[in-house]
């Protein structure tokens, strides 16, 4: 089977079990869902995320150079092979986040809380975890996606659903790039840097608090303009600023009013 249908196959598989994974991680490990909520991890309307599926094609690559990789010492050699992936995801990652950044002003995720972290986009944390994710694709994926590839090979004619699939993503993806234009628009006007995440958490708790259906794969999905949603969120990150202002002068003060009473005027 030629590398092209390979490739297509695994980003095919990548992109649908990566938002999958996402999914039940936002519900149930990530800190920035303290509600435990369902949330729609994908950029895109469907179950699908690109990032996971390149990530896929660049970890099937990379496990394929297990052979040319040979040391003396067969522990390092995984080390090796495992530290390679968690680079190469890194990599990925960054790119990913700085073109977002750069080209759509919109920060998909942010990871300015975390320590190490360059730009908010990559982190020591999560570069450990891609490592982590490498040694298990390793070790209990790799194998099931040699058959997989074996079954493909025997049943091409699954290379119609894989059609089908790269059908609908390029029409959801001009979509979404739709989307991504006027996001940039609003940015450009007013300077900033939108917060996907946060913008989608502000648009489902304004549907919510007005007995609204909230879309669960069409997030902006709303009765009102998107720019509308823009405005508020944007007047209440300033509001927040503000306040955080406040409370430092008067912590300041605080510390400012203890030390003439400590050190006299």
């Amino acid at each position: 089977m030629n590398l092209f249908l390979t490739l297509a196959f695994l980003f095919f598989i990548g992109s649908v079990f990566g938002w999958v994974l996402e999914l039940f991680f936002r519900r149930f490990v990530s800190a920035a869902n303290p509600e435990r909520k369902w949330i729609n991890p994908g950029f895109c309307t469907g179950p699908y995320l690109p990032l996971y599926g390149a990530g896929l094609c660049i970890l099937f690559l990379i496990a394929s150079l297990e052979k040319p990789l040979r040391l003396a010492n067969p522990v390092w050699e995984k080390i090796l092979l495992f530290a390679w992936m968690a680079v190469c995801m890194t990599a990925i990652e960054y790119v990913a986040g700085i073109l977002s950044i750069k080209v759509g002003h919109v920060r998909l995720w942010d990871y300015s809380d975390q320590w190490g972290n360059i730009q908010g986009i990559i982190c020591p944390k999560f570069s450990l975890a891609w490592a982590i994710l490498g040694a298990a694709y390793y070790f209990l994926i790799h194998p099931h996606i040699l058959g997989a590839l074996n079954w493909l090979a025997r049943n091409l004619a699954f290379s119609f659903v894989i059609g089908m699939f790269y059908g609908v993503f390029i029409i959801d993806a001009a979509h979404s790039f739709h989307l991504a234009a006027k996001l940039r628009r609003f940015a450009d006007e007013n300077d900033v840097i939108i917060k996907y995440e946060s913008l989608k958490a502000h648009i489902r708790s304004v549907q919510e608090r007005s007995a609204q259906k909230y879309h669960f794969f069409r997030p902006f999905a709303t009765s009102r303009d998107l720019t509308e949603h823009l405005r508020e969120r944007l007047e209440q990150v300033r509001e927040d600023l503000r306040e955080d202002l406040d409370d430092r002068e008067e912590q300041a003060d605080l510390v400012f009013d203890r030390l003439k009473k400590r050190f006299g005027k």
